[in-house]
């Protein structure tokens, strides 16, 4: 069953009408053009509609004469068709000088001031649509001056409570809409604090600022007002100005602390769903970074990590290469991370590969092609040896060192290496044909460990098991077979019950081996 896309490769920016991480320029600059409109128009004319209403019937002031109904219903459309043709005009138009970098592949990487110009745009959108407001304050306000002066002071309170709440959404909505151009001006860059005018903190402040305290602040206004003029203001209109502050406050509060926790939660969610991929095995994870506060840290610290992360592992399996992973493992203590020195004696098994008339073979060869027969000849060895869970111990020049039963124990260390042997008898009869190998196998107590100091130390054998392989591969190349074991070897691996491979072996008389007095029983593959 094939894997599902992870949640923030699918939305990198938090959300699906942001578009993919890779888009088509083209694409882009249409996408923030629309998004960025939407916005506009869409704010201004909610806001819009909340400030008439509240202002008409839930402000306790005289109520509207008919003059004043006659040049709201004029002035109130004229100004907001108006503010939003000059708003998208202006707004727009701006941003996209601003985002021209980023949306027309002009440059590959933005300059520190494209980068600012690009981070502060929500800003300055916001601040545009504020003065915007405020001129429209300063217009109706002077409008009901002229045409019914009582109610000047809850138009301006109104329209200006409106501007701020409005202005706050709005930036929440541009910021948004722009995550896809923040990304692409924070590539290249560690974001190791914010580079965003308004951070977290100073957000969510703010934000409580737009959408309670100055809802409740004009509540308190209105009550002012009612105890300024008690024989104008009626229980039941005290009443509705309270109801229509309150829903303000609920409906507003919650649409700026939705919006909040979004633009909070989703850098976050993208960094735990990255770091579910980590904890998988995906070292490749990483996340878009599209925030200029603190979460922009967060995420550009993720990628650091996960950077680190590969190149550690890379270097592991580096290091697992040159010495086998099991050694690279075996070589730090599990308790204090260090590196230990010393060896350990145990029983193993040893096997020794070394080619026969090597010398001989790249005199009269091109350099190439001798390089060509050695890597065919250590490709087989490894992989028998891999294959059996044994350790390619050393490359010694034309030579291989291989060990089995080290460092990690194996109770079949014995079969295992005559299994190797026989295989690779097999395999470089047929596969390297140009040059012969004697393969010697023997068993025996060993001392395994890193020998050398804590700057540069190697892991290594050392007993009469090694001294024996190696004696036994010389006397190999003189065998029809190739391949020469010790007969301790064959019962060691009868006695742990691998039959399956004893089987496969006979005796071949007895040789004094290099370190022993004695003659020492010596073994061939029958098959061979």
């Amino acid at each position: 069953m094939p894997r599902s896309t992870p949640a923030h490769q699918r939305s990198p920016f938090g959300a699906r009408i942001l578009g993919p991480r890779e888009q088509d320029l083209g694409k882009l600059r249409i996408r923030v053009q629309v998004l960025l409109t939407l916005v506009a128009v869409s704010t201004n004319l909610i806001g819009a509609g909340i400030v008439f209403v509240v202002n008409n019937f839930a402000v306790p002031a005289p109520k509207p004469k008919h003059e004043m109904y006659v040049a709201l219903a004029i002035a109130v459309p004229t100004y907001i068709v108006v503010a939003a043709v000059v708003g998208v005009l202006w707004g727009t138009s701006a941003s996209l000088r601003a985002l021209r970098w980023a949306t027309e592949g002009i440059d590959v990487l933005p300059t520190p001031k494209q980068r600012r110009q690009a981070l502060n745009v929500p800003l300055h959108l916001t601040l545009m649509q504020l003065t915007l407001w405020l001129a429209g304050s300063a217009f109706f306000t002077v409008l009901t001056i002229i045409i019914q002066p009582s109610r000047a002071v809850s138009t301006g309170l109104t329209v200006g409570i409106g501007a701020l709440m409005v202005a706050g959404v709005s930036y929440l909505l541009i910021e948004f809409a722009l995550r896809p151009v923040s990304a692409r001006a924070l590539v290249g860059t560690e974001v190791t604090d914010r580079v965003r005018f308004v951070g977290v903190g100073p957000r969510m402040l703010l934000f409580w600022t737009i959408g309670t305290a100055v809802p409740l602040t004009g509540l308190l206004v209105a009550a002012i007002l009612a105890l300024a003029q008690p024989s104008e203001t009626s229980l039941r209109q005290m009443a509705v100005v309270t109801i229509a502050t309150s829903a303000s406050v609920l409906t507003w509060g919650f649409v700026l602390t939705d919006l909040n926790a979004r633009s909070v939660v989703a850098p976050i969610v993208a960094v735990r769903n990255a770091l579910r991929e980590v904890a998988d095995g995906n070292l490749d994870a990483d996340v878009v970074v599209y925030d200029g506060t603190e979460l922009g840290a967060l995420q550009s610290g993720f990628n650091q990590m996960s950077a680190g992360l590969r190149e550690r592992e890379k270097l592991r399996d580096l290091f697992g290469r040159h010495v086998g992973h099991d050694v690279a493992a075996a070589a730090v203590d599990a308790t204090t991370g260090e590196v230990k020195l010393g060896g350990e004696t145990r029983v193993a098994s040893v096997l020794f590969v070394d080619l026969t008339g090597s010398t001989s073979f790249a005199a009269g060869h091109a350099p190439s092609e001798v390089v060509s027969v050695l890597n065919r000849f250590f490709g087989i060895v490894v992989d028998e040896v891999d294959r059996r869970g044994g350790l390619v111990n050393k490359f010694m020049g034309d030579a291989v060192l291989a060990i089995f039963g080290a460092p990690t124990h194996d109770e079949d260390h014995a079969a295992e290496a005559l299994s190797a042997a026989r295989a690779m008898a097999i395999r470089l009869t047929k596969e390297v044909p140009e040059i012969e190998a004697g393969i010697g196998v023997a068993t025996g107590t060993v001392v395994a460990g890193n020998v050398g100091h804590e700057l540069r130390y190697e892991y290594t054998v050392i007993g009469d098991a090694v001294n024996s392989a190696s004696r036994l591969t010389d006397l190999a190349k003189e065998t029809n077979t190739g391949v020469l074991a010790m007969w301790d070897t064959v019962v060691s691996a009868a006695d742990r019950g691998r039959t399956d491979e004893s089987i496969h072996w006979e005796k071949h008389g007895s040789a004094v081996l290099r370190g022993r007095a004695a003659k020492t029983p010596l073994a061939i593959p029958i098959d061979l």
